[in-house]
């Protein structure tokens, strides 16, 4: 049987290619994407097109979080991020927001991490003027986040702070799309709804 999702039980998946079994053979044909995986290229532009998301190291970061493959995006890792962009879990969508901000350090955000992340916030001719904002941003950062003082903003401190202030989720830069896309998220997300349940 041609498994279109190994999370998908056979009645599913059938059922799933009985409705799109021509459409996908026409997809395949006439565009780049293959019936079982979307090249990492595709999705980069969905991410600046579609989720409006700019910050090309924090698409990367997504990616890693999602899924261990670097050319391909297979179903799993595609339902894994709609999962999470479509939750209102606070508690999940806080750890894949720490996760996406700490996979390139330590696990723990330092104010090496926090740095480099706010190296784009400011822009302007007077590099000393930036560079003073830069650091002043940072020191806001850690006086607000890092509760222990110990140079470190732990995972427990981060959602101590944001389930306090829901607002500052993606303090770093944004990871998920904005409210107004999400519309255009559920609806590609809700595609199973198109399947009768199972008894």
């Amino acid at each position: 049987m041609n498994r279109i999702d190994t999370t998908m039980d056979d009645m599913s998946n059938t059922k799933f290619l009985t409705l799109y079994s021509s459409l996908i053979k026409q997809f395949t044909a006439s565009t780049e994407f293959t019936n079982t995986e979307m090249k990492k290229k595709q999705m980069y532009n969905l991410f600046l097109v579609l989720f409006r998301i700019y910050d090309m190291s924090i698409i990367e970061r997504i990616l890693l979080n999602i899924t261990a493959d670097v050319s391909f995006i297979g179903p799993e890792a595609w339902m894994k991020l709609f999962s999470v962009f479509l939750s209102r879990n606070l508690e999940e969508r806080m750890q894949f927001v720490y996760k996406v901000y700490t996979t390139s350090s330590s696990g723990t955000l330092n104010r090496e991490t926090v740095g480099m992340a706010i190296n784009s916030f400011f822009v302007g001719e007077d590099d000393d003027e930036v560079k003073e904002l830069q650091a002043d941003m940072c020191e806001f950062i850690f006086n607000k986040f890092d509760l222990d003082k110990d140079g470190t903003i732990s995972y427990e401190e981060y959602c101590e702070v944001v389930s306090n202030q829901p607002a500052l989720l993606e303090f770093l830069g944004q990871v998920f799309p904005d409210v107004s896309d999400l519309t255009i998220i559920a609806y590609c997300g809700n595609i199973g709804t198109l399947f009768p349940g199972e008894d």
